[in-house]
């Protein structure tokens, strides 16, 4: 069973955002039509004017004022342009500009969410591309009545002139009415299509660029190059197919607008040899079937829209994905209680955790470990709502997360992660994201416990530097996600293996201050190495998605399936992995 386009939900909001988008420019829509409608209007009298020019200046009767009228239209004619020009620009700028922000504000509220289902290449596709496209649709069809009102005012003019001029070309209508049609159903299929591989292209070539070095350490570049390009085959056969639709459409327009005009001239000539029509209503009926005629003006805003609305479907797609909804119960105190109940989560049709119960503590330290895929960084995301499960529910201090509003939440819960995006001007402003009132103290505090000051005080310009002109490894990057983490403070702090690039030596300094943080912060830490699960209260077992064990490392150790986790043979002793030592 086929589903409606009017059922489908991406094409309910394509729509919804393009009446807002229209709306938003409303003023400057009605400003755009009415110029429009006006300079078509001038473009309807001027045929008028000249043969009524033409028949004085043939009798020798005084056209003088006539002459003038024709003048004046003309000089009408290039202000409107130039107004419509204007007006179509700025409405496009104001449209495009406000998808964008639009979307940009939806995909945030989204989350993680919409880059794990489209990629993050092709939603930057659609927010940049199919924003602009979609973005010219209020400025299309303000201008739309006017592409209209040309063609039938030409043929009312006709009417007006001879009603047997107007019989003639409306002889002919229904073929132009079939053509545009045609038009519009192709071009929107094949734009579809082009815009998809457009969005494709854009997501592999976002992937090579973010492991650019994994391809030039592995010397396949080439073969990089041709997975990112292998959508271009079809990139070029839709469009082409939008070519050969257009290019068929003014072919069939050339062949026949002609006979049309052909016909009403014809016509007009033997009207004439009859002394039923003057010279000057002559040429002024074979303007008006050249008016009548305007096929290809139709054609090319019918496309515009047509490749428009495409475009407007693709971001209906991501409005369609739902933004993640918080409640308004206000968070209580309490010293950052963690509960994780009967949690279920699946990604991708896979089942990576399956009814995981978990409480920590307030004040404590649980660290989270387990073989690659057993779902850590997963727990992590759900323990501060970066996703919520599939089932089950997730507590803070006896509050379901979804009930909390958003500001209380993410005050409340503060993450470093393995690969910290540092966003913001200089590297001051990237410590102190997300504060509201960011203190030079604060941050140089959270950078000094995170071991990141002394870098960046011999960066060029301090915590002044820009963060693009701030030279960094992989090890002080993370250190400056670390020091976010600290500044933000808040009463759950969750760690999503935020200490792997670090030596072992920095690693067990920051993991001693994070420990000494005091009681009103509860840590939830993703562990890879022996010595910093040692370092926690408890640790949390967790195998193929489910909780194996909960208990202290030294007691967790003896097992030897534990030890494994961490590459540690059976033979090994604890006391090396509890002396700090890296596992």
């Amino acid at each position: 069973m086929t589903t409606r386009g009017d059922d489908d939900p991406a094409t309910g909001h394509a729509r919804a955002l393009l009446r807002t988008a229209t709306r938003y420019s409303g003023a400057r829509c009605v400003a755009l039509c009415l110029v429009s409608t006006a300079a078509t209007g001038a473009g309807l009298l001027l045929p008028a004017a000249l043969g009524r020019a033409l028949d004085l200046l043939l009798a020798q009767a005084p056209a003088t004022r006539w002459v003038l009228y024709c003048a004046a239209l003309v000089l009408l004619l290039a202000q409107l342009d130039a107004a419509q020009t204007v007006l179509t620009g700025t409405v496009d700028a104001r449209s495009t500009a406000w998808l964008r922000h639009r979307l940009t504000v939806h995909v945030l509220g989204v989350g993680p969410r919409a880059a794990g289902r489209f990629g993050s290449g092709d939603l930057v596709a659609r927010l940049i591309g199919n924003a602009a496209e979609a973005g010219t649709t209020p400025a299309a069809r303000a201008a739309l009545l006017a592409a209209l009102a040309g063609p039938v005012g030409g043929v009312v003019a006709l009417g007006l002139i001879d009603w047997r001029l107007a019989a003639v070309f409306l002889a002919g209508a229904p073929v132009l009415t079939f053509l545009l049609r045609a038009v519009a159903r192709d071009t929107t299929e094949s734009a579809t299509r082009y815009q998809q591989a457009q969005g494709r292209i854009a997501g592999a070539l976002a992937e090579a660029v973010e492991g650019f070095r994994t391809v030039r350490a592995a010397g396949t570049e080439g073969r990089e190059t041709a997975r990112v390009l292998r959508p271009l085959a079809g990139l070029s056969e839709a469009g082409h197919r939008m070519w050969r639709v257009q290019g068929r459409a003014a072919a069939q327009a050339v062949a026949v607008a002609p006979l049309l005009q052909l016909g009403v001239v014809a016509v007009a000539g033997v009207l004439l040899t009859r002394d039923l029509l003057s010279v000057g209503e002559v040429l002024a009926a074979s303007r008006y079937a050249v008016l009548a005629t305007g096929v290809g003006v139709l054609v090319g805003r019918l496309a515009g829209l047509a490749r428009a609305r495409a475009a407007a479907r693709r971001l209906g797609e991501i409005r369609a994905e739902p933004a993640t909804a918080f409640g308004e119960r206000r968070l209580p105190d309490g010293p950052g209680r963690l509960e994780v109940r009967g949690v279920t989560a699946r990604r991708g049709g896979r089942t990576v955790l399956d009814g995981v119960d978990l409480v920590v503590p307030g004040g404590t330290t649980l660290a989270v470990v387990g073989r690659s895929g057993s779902g850590k960084s997963l727990l992590a995301a759900l323990a501060g709502r970066l996703a919520d499960p599939d089932a089950g529910e997730v507590l803070l201090d006896g509050v379901p997360l979804r009930e909390l509003p958003h500001d209380d939440l993410r005050r409340a819960v503060g993450y470093a992660f393995a690969r910290p995006a540092l966003l913001g001007g200089t590297v001051g402003q990237a410590i102190g994201l997300g504060l509201a009132s960011p203190c030079p103290d604060r941050i140089r505090a959270a950078a000094r416990t995170a071991l990141a000051d002394d870098f960046v005080r011999r960066l060029p310009h301090g915590y002044d530097t820009p963060v693009a002109d701030a030279p960094r490894s992989g090890g002080e990057s993370q250190r400056l996600g670390l020091a976010r983490a600290f500044a933000h403070g808040g009463r759950l702090l969750i760690l999503d293996d935020a200490l792997s690039s670090l030596d072992t030596a920095t690693e067990r300094h920051i993991t001693d201050a994070l420990l000494g943080d005091g009681p009103g912060t509860t840590r939830l830490l993703v562990a890879h190495r022996s010595a910093t699960a040692a370092c926690a209260d408890a640790v949390a077992w967790l195998d193929e998605g489910r909780v194996r064990a909960v208990g202290r490392h030294e007691e967790l150790w003896r097992l030897a399936e534990y030890r494994a986790v961490f590459g540690e043979g059976t033979d090994s002793a604890y006391a090396g992995a509890g002396s700090g030592a890296e596992a």
